[in-house]
């Protein structure tokens, strides 16, 4: 290779590094500090902006922002400012019913708040705070659980609609780290066919009280490989951390599950959970 050949690279791989390093300040692009706002639309509207651009970083500054389920795009990240809360809405509407994975199983399930298929070197960082606003979500599985109980039936998870905080599919070079992560409808973070995860400082909870929220596990890892969650508090009305890779007698045969191979856990404090 000559030397303008090298130059040539070296120039493209700085460009690459500067699209990649751009940040979306949601609220410069359109957004609003307002709880009661439902903003779906136009916090989209910045993730597709920052894709067709090369990619960058959409920031959440101090406030609180009400949104639906979120798509996270290639070369796209996220990151909360100190005070800044990502709300999720309590309408099972916003979040759509799509290709998905819950319980072990390949199916069309409802949208997490935030979403990212395909993205390589996806990030969240804090030390903002995700909230799933759950209450509603809670009292309606509470609510089913107690009717179908009068005629000696059982609800399951899946009977009951309700949206993840975060669900990352098909991932590698993951990063979740110094984020809070609050309330969830249903399970909090799940990570589904990602390698070289590190979720790291992540402070999980959802309550016991006045309402438990049910199903709330704070981490799930779903056939993936090389994970390493280390520092983390969290504390849920359900598993506290969750390794799977299928469901059922014949799981193996299905060629969506896998292993869950290479997994460090360390130096996490779990509060109240189930395990």
């Amino acid at each position: 290779m000559n030397i303008k050949k090298i130059i040539f690279v070296v120039v493209l791989g700085l460009l690459a590094n500067q699209l990649c390093a751009q940040e979306y300040i949601i609220t410069k692009l359109g957004v609003k500090n307002d709880s009661t706002l439902l903003q779906t639309k136009a916090i989209q509207q910045v993730i597709d902006k920052a894709f067709a651009k090369g990619g960058g970083t959409i920031v959440i500054p101090k406030g609180t922002y009400l949104s639906g389920a979120l798509f996270f795009k290639k070369k796209t990240k996220l990151r909360l400012q100190e005070g800044a809360v990502l709300k999720g809405s309590d309408e099972i509407k916003n979040y759509p019913f799509i290709p998905s994975r819950m319980e072990g199983q390949s199916l069309k399930y409802f949208a997490a708040l935030v979403n990212a298929y395909q993205v390589d070197g996806f990030t969240i960082t804090g030390p903002g705070e995700i909230n799933g606003n759950g209450l509603k979500f809670w009292k309606q599985f509470w609510a089913g659980r107690d009717s179908v109980a009068k005629i000696k039936k059982t609800l399951t998870n899946l009977e009951v609609s309700r949206p993840r905080l975060v669900f990352i599919w098909g991932s590698n070079h993951v990063k979740i780290q110094n984020v809070k992560f609050r309330n969830a409808g249903f399970w909090t973070t799940h990570l589904y066919q990602c390698n070289n995860v590190l979720i790291e400082n992540a402070d999980i909870r959802s309550p016991f009280k006045p309402v438990k929220a049910p199903s709330t596990d704070g981490i799930d890892i779903d056939v993936c490989k090389k994970v390493t969650i280390r520092n983390c508090y969290i504390s849920v009305n359900d598993d506290a951390i969750c390794i799977k890779g299928g469901k059922g007698p014949t799981a193996h045969q299905m060629p969506e599950n896998g292993m869950v191979e290479d997994v460090l856990i360390e130096n996490c404090t779990i509060g109240n959970s189930h395990s």
